[in-house]
C-alpha cells in the first residue's frame, strides 16, 4: 500500500531522525523532544516557494503561540517544492530575512535541512554533508531559549559540528545509505 506524499513525508522524516539524528546522536538535544513527542511534523502540500514560505511562517506563529511544555520545536517538510538546493537556499534566506523583520531574532532560530545539503568547500559526495541532509527540503524551527538552557548544560557544544563530521566520515556514505534505508 502507498501512503499519501504528506504521510510518507512525515513517516520518512521520522525515521531519518530516529536512525540519524538522534540514533547517531547527531544533535544531542533532539533525543529528549523525538521520544517525548514534542516535535511538530509540519508538511508543506506548496509547490513553490511562495507556498511553502507561508507554511513556514504559519507554522512559526503556531510554535510561537504554543506550549513550550508540549511542543518544543517544528520541523516543516517540504516534499512538493525546493528541490534544487540553490532553490532551497533562496527560501531559506527569504524565511531568516521575514523572522528578523518580523523581530523574531533570539527568540526562533531556522535551522537547515535538505537533500542535497552541501557545505561549502565540501565535495558533493563528503558524508560531512549528511550532517544537515533529511530524507526532503525541511526548515527546522527552534525556540531559542530552549536551545540557550540546552546549551548551558552540555560540556561541549562547540565540539558538536566537528565530532559529527569526524563520524559521519568514519561510517562512510556507504552506512549512512544503510541507515537511510526504508525497511
Amino acid at each position: 500500500m502507498t501512503l499519501p506524499l504528506t504521510t510518507q513525508a512525515e513517516a520518512n522524516t521520522r525515521r531519518w531522525l530516529e536512525r540519524i539524528v538522534v540514533g547517531l546522536n547527531l544533535c544531542p538535544f533532539a533525543a529528549s523532544p523525538f521520544k517525548r513527542e514534542r516535535i511538530a511534523y509540519r508538511v508543506s502540500e506548496g509547490t513553490t516557494l511562495e507556498s511553502v514560505y507561508r507554511d513556514v511562517l504559519a507554522a512559526a506563529d503556531e510554535l510561537l503561540n504554543g506550549d513550550p511544555s508540549e511542543i518544543e520545536t517544528t520541523l516543516v517538510i517540504a516534499p512538493n517544492a525546493l528541490h534544487t538546493f540553490d532553490e532551497y537556499l533562496e527560501a531559506l534566506a527569504l524565511i531568516e530575512q521575514a523572522l528578523g523583520q518580523a523581530g523574531l531574532d533570539g527568540i526562533l532560530q531556522v535551522a537547515s535541512f535538505h537533500p542535497d545539503y552541501c557545505f561549502d568547500g565540501v565535495a558533493q559526495d563528503d558524508p560531512a554533508n549528511h550532517t544537515n541532509r533529511s530524507p526532503h527540503p525541511m526548515f527546522h524551527l527552534i525556540r531559542e531559549a530552549g536551545l540557550a538552557a540546552a546549551l548551558e548544560s552540555y560540556p561541549d557544544a562547540d565540539g558538536i559540528p566537528e565530532r559529527n563530521v569526524e563520524l559521519l566520515r568514519k561510517l562512510g556514505i556507504d552506512e549512512i545509505r544503510r541507515l537511510l534505508e526504508l525497511s
